[in-house]
């Protein structure tokens, strides 16, 4: 019969060495005859590190080489007592994985802990749910088709409702766009015709019977091909899941189905949620070919801004929404972590992925987010948040906030201070506000860490060498070099996230929105993991002489430069209180119309 592990302990000096260091002796062997040990008394609870020692040998040379991972420092005493014992102690820890009682992890299995972004004692959001669309304004409808492929939902869904354009009509539209122009911006990776226009069919049919669904009912759109579409592919962008079919829908999917939009295509992502290459290619910015849209939520950026779909669906764990909205032009809302399930969908990081709507104008994202608002059993960190939405409200008294250093700083532009000060004249009050000089990036911990759990079996099998990206700012690499963080380290993170919470929490009861620069790291790092909600609106232009990525510095792949330098879209992201999208959507809608720029578009499309 297998020993107990107090048994085991009498007779290695490992066992030995681990209960002096636990506080406790170990039971002295009898004799070297090979007299059993003696028998544990009774009443004697477990002891920490004497249990049956696996995994490779370690010696103190082994932890040496380690403390410069984990940047510590021990004693060559420390050193060799750790050593002789972490194959009693450590080591059994990893069985999960290392067997011989491993346990397999189902994808869909969320840690046991999770954020909650309303810290307590805390009241989050509005009191009431609300949603008021803007006036319907009497809009003919054009007799150019590219007029109607660029509309947007607030009015598309006008001509559907009226019936002065047919769903079909508008699905032919969008999939004969995106079959022409999806060579140039690489931004689809599977087309769904059939179920489209079975689903457009269905939308005029109910129509003429009477039903109307929504403002969603019968408008086409692209989800990012992270979110599961039952019988049709979702690929996470990346190798080894291009052949990859679900069998059912995502919530989110479901969802829109429900509310009468239209899929018609999957659009590309970089390979799972990183940047803007998959395995098709590079997705393309409609406003400067030379360059990739960002990431990760690539194909909805580049296809929205292209009018290839009526909106698109795409996601953000770290910037994913913000950085492709900026870069195409396009508006981007990430809402409060929680308030859209994420069941169905490829998980990245269980405390940060959200998903959200983008489209060609504001209002148009707080319509599709009232379709996709609710909290869903399948994911545990979703939560019931109300919305209070009023497109024809006014914005006069509402207290903006904004860091003075942040808005004269790089990636700041004249376009984000004219912004601020468009604010102003709309009568809103400014408010400098201030954050602590924290190391933020530490935060990313968190990020790696749970990245790696996600996709740990890809990384050990070595799957991920399949993907096309193996650069040192690609996931392979990063996802290896994660199993090497500490797990104190990820537990100080976690504390650390919430002492910025609280921060966020103080400085967000001074004012009723924050106006920042979409791209500053802070910015980005901080809201993301408080998960308070952001809106990115194009409100100008800037000159580029050189190509933009998301990836490091590469000598090997220098980037186009121009001369004369080309015009390109810049926007600015608004911050809000959780839950509070409506606030953001209304100052949203008063600084698009005031910045008179959303109805550009990019050339050639």
């Amino acid at each position: 019969m297998p020993r107990s592990r107090r048994q085991f302990l009498t007779h290695t000096a490992l066992g030995l060495a681990g209960a002096v260091a636990t506080g406790r002796a170990a039971e002295a062997a009898t004799s070297d005859a090979g007299t059993p040990p003696q028998q544990t008394p009774p009443g004697a609870p477990p002891a920490f590190a004497t249990a049956p020692a696996v995994g490779p040998e370690v010696t103190a040379a082994t932890f040496a080489e380690a403390e410069k991972l984990a940047r510590v420092q021990y004693t060559p005493a420390e050193r060799a007592q750790a050593a002789s014992t972490w194959r009693v102690s450590m080591a059994p820890l990893q069985e999960q994985r290392t067997g011989p009682r491993k346990v397999a992890l189902e994808p869909e299995l969320a840690p046991a802990s999770r954020w909650d972004p309303v810290l307590p004692g805390l009241q989050a959001g509005p009191a009431r749910n609300r949603f008021v669309r803007s006036k319907a304004a009497a809009i003919p409808l054009p007799s150019r088709e590219e007029d109607i492929a660029f509309a947007p939902v607030s009015t598309l869904s006008r001509w559907i409702e009226s019936r002065a354009l047919t769903s079909e009509r508008l699905t032919q539209l969008y999939l004969e766009r995106l079959r022409r122009f999806d060579p140039k911006l690489q931004c689809v990776i599977t087309l769904t015709p059939e179920l489209a226009l079975e689903q457009a069919r269905r939308a005029d049919q109910e129509l003429a019977r009477g039903r109307y669904r929504g403002p969603l009912h019968g408008i086409p759109w692209g989800a990012k091909d992270l979110v599961d579409t039952a019988g049709i592919p979702t690929t996470y962008g990346a190798e080894p899941y291009r052949d990859r079919v679900p069998t059912t829908d995502a919530v989110v999917v479901d969802r829109l189905h429900r509310a009468g939009a239209v899929l018609v295509a999957k659009l590309s992502l970089g390979a799972l949620a990183l940047n803007d290459i998959w395995f098709g290619g590079e997705t393309k910015n409609p406003w400067l070919l030379e360059e990739g849209s960002s990431g990760s939520s690539a194909g909805p950026g580049a296809a929205t801004a292209a009018g290839l779909v009526g909106f698109s669906l795409g996601s953000e764990t770290g910037g994913s929404i913000i950085a492709p909205a900026m870069r195409c032009g396009v508006t981007g809302l990430r809402p409060t972590f929680g308030r859209v399930p994420r069941t169905g969908s490829m998980t990245l990081s269980w405390s940060l992925d959200k998903l959200g709507p983008m489209t060609r104008g504001v209002e148009d994202s707080l319509l599709v987010l009232a379709a996709l608002s609710g909290p869903d059993a399948g994911d545990v960190a979703s939560v019931l948040g109300r919305l209070d939405f009023d497109a024809n409200a006014g914005v006069k008294g509402l207290r903006v906030g904004y860091l003075p250093a942040w808005m004269e700083q790089s990636p700041a532009t004249d376009v984000d201070r004219a912004a601020l000060e468009s604010l102003k004249r709309l009568g809103l009050k400014p408010v400098e506000v201030k954050l602590p000089d924290w190391p933020y990036a530490s935060l990313n911990v968190i990020l790696f860490a749970e990245a790696a759990a996600s996709f740990e079996e890809l990384t050990l099998s070595r799957g991920v060498n399949a993907l096309s990206m193996q650069v040192p700012d690609a996931w392979p690499n990063l996802f290896r070099q994660a199993r090497f963080l500490s797990a104190v380290d990820f537990v100080q993170a976690d504390r650390l996230r919430r002492k910025v919470a609280r921060e966020m929490a103080r400085v967000m009861s001074e004012v009723d929105l924050l106006l920042v620069p979409s791209l500053r790291e802070e910015a980005l790092t901080i809201t993301n993991f408080t998960g308070h909600p952001s809106l990115t609106l194009r409100t100008g232009f800037v000159e580029v002489a050189k190509a933009r990525s998301d990836w490091a510095p590469n000598p090997e792949r220098p980037l186009p430069t121009f001369s004369p330098p080309r015009r390109v879209p810049h926007g600015v992201t608004l911050i809000g209180r959780l839950f509070d999208e409506g606030t953001i959507g209304r100052v949203g809608i008063a600084l698009e119309r005031a910045s008179g720029v959303a109805h550009e578009r990019p050339s050639g499309f």
